[in-house]
């Protein structure tokens, strides 16, 4: 079983327009809404895989039936920790340029105890599973630390991928993880370095090894990825697509590692496998995730070289 850790669901509110104005009329031409949340993303692209998928979190009495119709209709498992208040909502903006702007709303307060129920609910969980994710933000009045206090109760003997930014990331290392899926963005502010060509971006990996990662797949867009464990490293180059969203490709990604993880394939299956789904991703509007259809077709169209 793979289990995803939610802690920040969302009602993404994905909006298209011939041309933003600001300060003036828009007019939408067509509205997508998914409930999602990096991790429940995570869980429904684990599932399109064929993997035994299980989401947990943080979930709010409002508007928490519809995220569970969701993930029911996507097979699913989910058990999560309940909370007053509304999921948050997020709205990204998209004008035929394919420029996105996004508005998101922090999300409810969550408490201590629902916070310390969480731990103790992915504690349980985890023991039943071999691939743990944690990814995504954190809810209003929960520190940076409490990714570390997640990671902690996963078993030693799982495998924990994490997708997180910041200090949320950085938490997490502490614990130390199997792996973690920076973008190049996200790299850079972690290490406080720019890079520019592959090899230094591979010992800008270094880098998240020696705070505690065993391996560190880099996303780089519509470029592709990089998977190095500090000894070798691999690149995949990302097939031509139209793109429709890019949002949610990151998740995708994460959904192939851990199901190729989980079936214990090599690095470089792994790392074709999820630049295959994060590319797919990118073919549906709104933060819809990756159809099996298109993921075996763009995985034919692509290989993976060692740098």
């Amino acid at each position: 079983m793979i289990l995803s850790v939610c802690p920040n669901p969302s009602v993404d509110c994905t909006v298209e327009v011939e041309s933003l104005r600001i300060g003036g009329l828009n007019r939408v031409d067509n509205k997508v809404i998914t409930y999602s949340g990096k991790a429940l993303n995570v869980a429904i692209g684990v599932a399109r895989l064929g993997g035994d998928s299980f989401a947990t979190g943080f979930m709010f009495n409002e508007n928490g039936a519809a995220f569970v119709r969701s993930l029911d209709n996507e097979r699913v498992k989910n058990s999560f920790v309940w909370n007053e208040g509304n999921a948050r909502v997020n709205y990204k903006i998209v004008d035929r340029r394919s420029m996105m702007t996004e508005i998101n709303e922090r999300g409810e307060n969550v408490s201590q105890k629902a916070c310390d129920d969480l731990v103790s609910l992915v504690s349980e969980l985890s023991r039943f599973s071999s691939v743990v994710v944690i990814s995504g933000s954190l809810p209003g009045g929960v520190d940076g630390d409490y990714y570390y206090r997640l990671a902690q109760a996963v078993p030693k003997d799982k495998k924990l991928i994490v997708d997180a930014t910041g200090e949320n990331m950085y938490s997490a290392l502490k614990r130390g993880v199997y792996l973690v899926k920076p973008n190049l963005d996200e790299l850079q502010e972690i290490t406080g370095t720019h890079y520019a060509g592959y090899d230094d971006m591979v010992e800008g990996c270094k880098k998240l090894i020696e705070l505690g990662a065993e391996n560190v797949m880099l996303s780089l867009g519509r470029k592709g990825a990089i998977l190095t464990d500090g000894k070798d490293a691999w690149f995949c180059k990302s097939a031509s697509v139209a793109v429709n969203s890019t949002v949610g490709a990151g998740d995708g990604m994460v959904a192939a590692t851990a199901v190729m993880t989980e079936n214990g394939k090599s690095k470089e299956e792994i790392l074709r496998c999820a630049v295959a789904a994060g590319t797919a991703s990118v073919t549906t509007p709104g933060t819809n995730l990756f159809y099996r259809d298109k993921y075996e077709e763009i995985y034919d169209k692509i290989k993976v070289t060692k740098l």
